[in-house]
């Protein structure tokens, strides 16, 4: 087993490159084991994929990218330049090499690894969310279902296609058709042209953005110091492991994890033959005119709307381009332009907090967590559920390094497979 050995069998300090909610959570629950912490991120707290996604603690609907009917769908994106799948015509053959392995990995064999793979994650989730903010996070999560809204009851047959193959992966799903009248009860921004729903039950939702600074709080508070150091280098050396930055001297510790999202592979490549490219989503915030209980999904404009201080947080698109790339303004025309037809009462053109981030996406829909030589360990490649699983995947890990035993529910998305 791969691992580092420490006076007392495991590592006394680890550094953890990446201040998102994977790296953040890795970090408290070494804290809980009694490991020194430090982190380092290139650009600070939350500044990547933590800040501002859809928010969702969703264990039912963390359903890999890698469906079958991907491929097609994607195919046909290429001729839609409004599409919520987004491929630039010019990609790089990086992206065109990774495009191939993940279409190679759009059928039905590699989906079902990939659920299975989500099951334990998605069993324990929600409590170790709970673990955090029972001790010392103080952004709470909020229950709530996820209401799926179509307009048509054909469409809605996709989704509970899905959700009973979840089912039968043995996912707990509870979910369940609503009336006209619970329609507008439940989506009280619902237009006329939404004509069946779908309500996931036992679900949860959250600030992303303030959640993960809580988080950042909370482990501060416990001893951790962070810093902003671009890492370029990651080098195992007698005793520990070294963290080489752009400017100043490497950091040392016995163990390092590198969450690092979207930029995984240009630290862990040598090791990781997975690679993790950037599926880029765009968010915004919009006011409404009615008060929104609950997240919205639109599955036919792959969109996800969460109530999000006092509006509504309008999430969507995945977009193949590089993760520091600018912004395209286009995306968040292309949402509007989508997502108007389906809800009322939304002030579009007052819209705010225009953001996107890059989601880290692998080529077989499973992430790649864990040791991958001595000292080094990686935790990424959530797709679009680093939020849902960001924490359970920093209590897994921990438990690895400090261990040296995988957890079963590691195996599956072992990075050296």
């Amino acid at each position: 087993m791969l691992g580092v050995e420490g006076f007392d069998g495991g590592p006394r300090s680890v550094i953890v490159v990446g201040a998102g909610i994977v790296g953040l959570s890795t970090a408290w629950f070494l804290q809980e084991r009694g490991v020194e912490v430090t982190v380092v991120d290139r650009r600070g707290v939350a500044a990547g994929a933590s800040w501002g996604n859809a928010g969702w603690v969703s264990p039912a609907l963390t359903i890999p990218l890698n469906q079958p009917s991907v491929l097609a769908y994607g195919l046909r994106s290429l001729a839609d330049p409004a599409a919520p799948l987004h491929i630039p015509l010019r990609a790089d053959a990086r992206l065109l090499a990774f495009l191939a392995r993940f279409a190679a990995n759009c059928r039905r064999s590699s989906w079902d690894r990939a659920v299975q793979a989500n099951v334990p994650f998605n069993e324990e989730c929600l409590e170790a969310f709970d673990v955090l903010t029972g001790n010392g996070v103080d952004v709470p999560t909020t229950d709530g279902p996820i209401t799926a809204a179509f307009t048509s009851e054909r469409q809605a047959a996709h989704l509970l296609d899905e959700l009973r193959r979840l089912q039968q992966a043995g996912q707990p799903v509870s979910f369940s058709h609503l009336t006209s009248e619970k329609l507008t009860e439940q989506v009280p921004l619902a237009s006329s042209a939404i004509r069946a729903a779908i309500n996931i039950e036992g679900q949860r939702f959250v600030d992303p953005g303030r959640f993960t600074h809580a988080l950042a709080h909370a482990v501060v508070a416990r001893g951790a110091s962070i810093h902003t150091m671009d890492v370029v280098d990651v080098v195992p050396a007698p005793g520990g492991v070294r963290v080489h930055s752009d400017d100043g001297a490497p950091l040392s510790a016995d163990a390092v994890v590198l969450a690092t999202g979207a930029w995984l592979s240009r630290l862990a490549g040598r090791w990781v033959r997975t690679p993790v490219r950037a599926g880029r989503g765009y968010s915004f915030t919009v006011p409404t005119e009615r008060p929104v209980p609950a997240p919205i999904y639109l599955p036919e404009v792959r969109v996800a709307c969460t109530p999000y201080r006092g509006g509504l947080r309008v999430a969507g698109t995945m977009e193949f381009r590089g993760p520091d790339d600018p912004a395209v303004p286009a995306r968040i025309e292309a949402i509007v332009a989508s997502t108007s037809p389906l809800l009322d009462g939304l002030r579009w053109q007052e819209r705010t907090d225009e953001w996107v981030g890059p989601r880290p996406v692998t080529t077989d829909g499973r992430p790649l967590i864990g040791a991958v030589t001595n000292g080094v360990y990686v935790a990424g490649g959530h797709g679009m559920w680093g939020l849902a699983h960001g924490p359970i995947t920093g209590r897994l890990l921990a438990e690895q390094i400090t261990t040296g035993k995988q957890p079963a529910a590691l195996r599956a998305v072992d990075p050296l497979r």
